[in-house]
């Protein structure tokens, strides 16, 4: 079982889309283009930008491109704000307690078994304190030029091209619903 999401996943790529440094970047698109440039349903990445909307990691934009934002620049959007977003700020590791229920012990556990953090769970939250603060130290912007560096010149105006032709989709839909609907 991972400990993040693939909503996770989903939400980086797409935010990654909505950062112009990237190839493909773009100011703002709607979920629905963002959805089907992945290939997976927009109600399943509307739920992710509800939680990113809600977290104050993009806003909701209006006008002829309509969707979402980024709402600050990618350099200070870290990867670890997009985690948390998402999936919350879940512990990696629960400890059980299980030192204290040895068989050997009866009813009762020493007190030596029970004191202080368990050994394991010491190593489970330096691990946790170890990946959050790789996960702070990356930023939106540093995905986008790791991406940048590793796509094809001609991809970011392919994906550009795409989702303009998309808004201009909508604009006429738009204009020949509200023409259609005077006559």
């Amino acid at each position: 079982m991972s400990h993040i999401s693939a909503g996770v996943e989903y939400g980086l790529h797409c935010l990654l889309y909505l950062t112009e440094a990237a190839p493909g970047g773009v100011s703002e698109a709607s979920v629905r283009d963002l959805a089907e440039l992945q290939g997976v349903p927009a109600d399943y990445v509307a739920k992710l930008f509800t939680k990113l909307h809600k977290a104050g990691l993009v806003i909701a934009t209006e006008g002829a491109k309509g969707g979402f934002a980024l709402a600050r620049p990618a350099n200070q959007i870290s990867v670890l704000d997009v985690v948390a977003a998402i999936d919350g700020d879940k512990p990696l590791f629960e400890c059980r307690d299980v030192r204290t229920r040895c068989a050997v012990f009866g009813e009762t556990a020493p007190a030596w078994a029970s004191s202080g953090v368990c050994s394991i769970h010491a190593v489970m939250q330096n691990a946790e304190k170890r990946m959050r603060e790789a996960l702070a130290s990356q930023s939106l912007h540093d995905l986008a030029v790791r991406t940048s560096a590793k796509a094809p010149r001609t991809y970011g105006p392919q994906v550009v091209k795409w989702l303009d032709g998309r808004a201009a989709g909508r604009r006429r839909d738009r204009s020949g619903s509200a023409s259609g609907a005077r006559s």
